[in-house]
C-alpha cells in the first residue's frame, strides 16, 4: 500500500519538469490536497525562500520522502 500524502508533507519529484527547471529528486512541500486523495498543490522553493513554482501534481509525479533518505542541494539553472 502506498503511503498517504497529506498537507505540509515533504515530497520528492519523480521526474523532471523542464518548464520550471525542476529535476527528479527535487523536494517540495504539499500546500493543498484535493479530495480525490491523489492530486496535490506542491510548492518548490530555493534555499533563500524564493518560490520556483506551485504545481498541481499527482501521486504519479511525487512521492513521500523516505525515512532513510538524505537531502542533496543543487543550483537552480537560470
Amino acid at each position: 500500500m502506498a503511503a498517504r500524502i497529506a498537507e505540509l508533507d515533504t515530497v520528492v519529484l519523480r521526474h523532471d519538469i523542464e518548464e520550471v527547471g525542476l529535476r527528479k529528486g527535487d523536494v517540495g512541500v504539499v500546500v493543498h490536497c484535493y479530495p480525490d486523495g491523489s492530486t496535490f498543490e506542491v510548492e518548490f522553493v530555493t534555499t533563500d525562500g524564493n518560490t520556483v513554482g506551485v504545481l498541481t501534481l499527482t501521486d504519479a509525479d511525487v512521492r513521500p520522502v523516505g525515512r532513510r533518505e538524505i537531502l542533496h542541494v543543487r543550483e537552480l539553472a537560470a
